[in-house]
């Protein structure tokens, strides 16, 4: 009798219903023998059973969903020995992406874990809550914070546009940026990447590896029409300039920073809404994570992108 193919747990986001969660769960009952599945009813919960495998001693566990559910498992498997498999089922996916994992078919995606390759991943932390990929401060929250689940459902992608032309038009709170080193930045809108990807597919943080215990961080100083100009400026050119510290936008690293308001400002954490506040902590965890990931796909996959990009970067 030959040796059966090892069942790994999985953790399902059962509430993605548009038509790339079905196609989603017909793979995984289709090959329900390879998983333990845990459709799960809140964060909280998949954190929670993310814990339990840690502690049962599982080498792997898959998190099916989109960036949210796969923060809450990567907060449950931070700092441990037991690695995560990538199912992205999500809108965006930018982790998956940023990895170089198959996002468009679930077949493949499997293919990596089949493979064995794994990378060890920095763990950073905003306020305690640990992120893998990215976080952001002021405008991108607040698009995340008035994106609708029903628009999300029927717009795809195109529904953080249309929340962000109504949060453009919103004048921003203002906040200083500390960094470890004691250097100080005025904004009003801030993005902090562990990763070089935002928002799915654009490369913005040129200098960012996510192995460096390093953040890479952009501060807009100006709203509007600057922010905006700006803020296309470097998706069009594959990225933030890093040597960028003129009069509206400035690129850092850092291995820690500070973030003050006199007001509460949005703050998100890998693509999802984490809530307000008026001080905010980003800083390394002493912990990294163990990610099942193509050994080549991540390079290939940056170099055809800028590839593409190109006739419009000068």
């Amino acid at each position: 009798m030959s040796e059966l193919p090892p069942r790994y747990p999985l953790i399902l986001n059962p509430k993605a219903k548009s038509e790339k969660g079905r196609r989603a769960l017909k793979f995984i009952m289709e090959n329900a023998t390879r998983f333990t599945i845990y459709a799960t009813r809140s964060r909280e919960e998949a954190i929670d059973l993310s814990r339990k495998f840690v502690r049962d001693g599982e080498e792997l566990v898959i998190a099916a969903g989109g960036d949210g559910t796969l923060n809450a498992v990567v907060e449950g498997l931070a700092g441990s020995k037991t690695a995560l498999g990538v199912f992205p089922t999500g809108t965006m996916n930018v982790f998956a992406r940023e990895m170089g994992i198959p996002y468009d078919k679930l077949e493949n995606a499997m293919e990596v874990i089949d493979g064995g390759h794994s990378q060890e991943v920095d763990l950073f932390a905003m306020n305690g809550a640990p992120f893998v990929q990215m976080a952001g401060v002021g405008f991108d929250a607040q698009v995340i914070e008035e994106t609708t689940w029903e628009s999300k459902k029927r717009l795809g992608p195109f529904a953080y546009l249309f929340a962000a032309t109504k949060v453009l038009r919103a004048k921003p709170p203002e906040f200083t940026v500390t960094c470890s080193d004691g250097r100080e930045v005025e904004g009003v809108a801030m993005l902090v990447g562990n990763g070089s990807l935002y928002g799915g597919q654009f490369p913005l943080f040129k200098n960012a590896s996510n192995s460096d215990s390093l953040l890479d961080v952009v501060v807009f100083k100006e709203a509007g029409y600057q922010f905006l100009k700006d803020s296309l400026r470097g998706l069009v050119k594959g990225g933030i300039d890093p040597h960028s510290h003129g009069d509206s936008v400035e690129y850092l690293q850092a291995a820690a920073l500070k973030v003050t308001s006199g007001e509460e400002v949005p703050v998100e954490v890998d693509g999802e809404l984490w809530g307000r506040s008026s001080e905010i902590d980003f800083s390394p965890t002493g912990k990294t994570l163990k990610v099942f990931a193509p050994l080549e796909s991540k390079v290939k996959f940056r170099y055809a992108l800028l590839k593409i990009l190109s006739p419009w970067r000068d």
